[in-house]
């Protein structure tokens, strides 16, 4: 059942405290004011209505209710901004007053189990956090708080929580993990004579005798490396098989009590003996020397991929390119405004590629920018095509070497203006977490950028707000 609202935060033992330590500290009292409104709410209901239609289940007034979705919002945003973990989050508003005041939890509650606020933030999904944001900005925009003049534009990466990726590497996790696997599923049927033999030992000998061989840096030791990697590949294609003979086993003996189980462990087994196969394709197509399309970089994330921004620091990272855009009242010296629900695509996507639904984002919240300013990687005439689709037209689209209207000092400002959306991206892998993305597959690392979204969102406005 769905709590929207949670009850009063205050309690008995809140008359002994001292008014000072009733007081919100000045930035989460804007918080509070700009958190309070209900009509913020409303998505979340729309994705419980939708959940409803779906399954059928009477999600809204029956079965046992959930944490107030008013309070969860609120530690979401506090997650965000300070960047802990849910356990952290939640041992952090338990020990503190004022946080509890601010989430709307009183001192004779507990506070919501991590496992629980986890959950949620997978079932809620990144669609209805964007329909947050949006009516976050419809709302500023509305209220005459935030007149929005100029866009600018960029696309980033958002690395997957993996780390740096080998073929050997990924062979020997395949390996370990098919034999994990294919033990539960096993035991889970009462298997004897068929499973998944655990090849560790020798997937270890070979990855020692790679990072022997890899030190004599010569001709020779590359191509002896490219073999023992060849036979990583090849141990790694034995267990897939025997996984998939498992699999097959298993789903014959589905039958009676606990079949669901026993097929649901039977698919998981097949899905990951289907990653592991891609894997030991790309070791084959490797070492033949030919091309490799869509890359795999990780058993845990396979939708990842690696990315080549140019970078010297980084020339190869691995997870999701996002695009943002962020809106201001003006194009001067640190001008601070707020984004739109961001765009992602799998892959490796040119900023063009993303564009068309950025410029979708600003027509469905009614903004027509006066001024846009776009990174060197955009594309003239697509560029200017999409912007076609605009209400209004802007006046000057400023694109960094290729287009640059105006006078030398409106080309300066816009020059500034635009260096500037590096600095905020900065600010927000930085400030708000969204460089790495915690949470796994593409859908995951939408979750994790749209909250840090509206965490920085609603800070700026509070700012606003003082």
């Amino acid at each position: 059942m769905l709590t929207l609202l949670a009850g009063a935060a205050e309690c008995l033992w809140d008359e002994a405290l001292p008014v000072g330590v009733r007081e919100l500290p000045v930035d989460l009292a804007a918080l509070d004011g700009l958190l309070s409104d209900p009509v913020l709410l409303a998505p979340i209901e729309a994705c419980w209505r939708r959940e409803f239609e779906q399954t059928g289940r009477l999600v809204l007034s029956d079965g046992r209710p959930t944490i107030a979705m008013e309070s969860y919002v609120r530690l979401m945003v506090l997650k965000q901004r300070f960047r802990w973990g849910y356990r952290t989050l939640v041992a952090e508003v338990s020990d503190s007053i004022h946080l509890r005041r601010f989430c709307r939890i009183s001192l004779s509650e507990r506070v919501p189990d991590e496992s629980t606020v986890r959950k949620l933030t997978r079932r809620i999904g990144a669609e209805t956090v964007s329909e947050l944001t949006r009516l976050l900005i419809s709302k500023a925009t509305r209220e005459k708080r935030f007149r929005p003049r100029a866009v600018r534009i960029d696309s980033t990466v958002i690395e997957a929580d993996v780390r740096y990726p080998t073929d050997a590497g990924l062979a020997s996790a395949g390996v370990r993990s098919l034999a994990r696997e294919g033990h539960k599923l096993a035991k889970l049927i009462e298997e004897k004579k068929r499973r998944v033999r655990d090849r560790s030992r020798s997937m270890g000998r070979k990855l020692r005798a790679i990072s022997r061989t890899i030190r004599r840096r010569s001709g020779e030791a590359k191509a002896e490396v490219l073999q023992l990697t060849e036979q990583t590949g090849e141990l790694l294609t034995r267990s897939v098989s025997e996984a998939r003979k498992l699999a097959v086993s298993a789903r014959l003996k589905a039958r009676g009590r606990g079949a669901r189980a026993k097929l649901k462990a039977a698919a998981a087994l097949e899905e990951l003996a289907d990653r592991c196969e891609k894997v030991a394709s790309q070791i084959r197509q490797r070492v033949a020397g030919e091309p490799i399309k869509d890359r795999i970089v990780s058993l845990a994330d396979p939708d990842a991929r690696p990315i080549r921004k140019g970078k010297l620091g980084k020339p190869n990272e691995f997870g999701y390119v996002t695009q943002l855009a962020e809106v201001t009242e003006n194009t001067k010296r640190g001008a601070r405004g707020l984004i739109l629900p961001a765009s992602s695509t799998l892959g490796n996507s040119a900023e063009n590629t993303l564009l068309p639904v950025t410029v979708a984002e600003l027509g469905r919240l009614g903004i027509s920018p006066r001024e846009v300013a776009l990174d060197g990687g955009f594309q003239t005439g697509r560029t200017t095509d999409s912007l076609a689709e605009l209400a209004k037209a802007p006046e000057r689209v400023f694109i960094a070497g290729r287009q640059q209207p105006g006078s030398k000092r409106t080309q300066r400002r816009l020059r500034r203006y635009r260096t500037g959306a590096e600095g905020r991206i900065s600010h927000l892998k930085r400030r708000y977490g969204m460089g790495r993305s915690r949470l796994k597959g593409h859908e995951g690392q939408q979750i994790w950028t749209e909250w840090s979204i509206l965490a920085y969102n609603a800070d700026t406005l509070a700012i606003r707000a003082r």
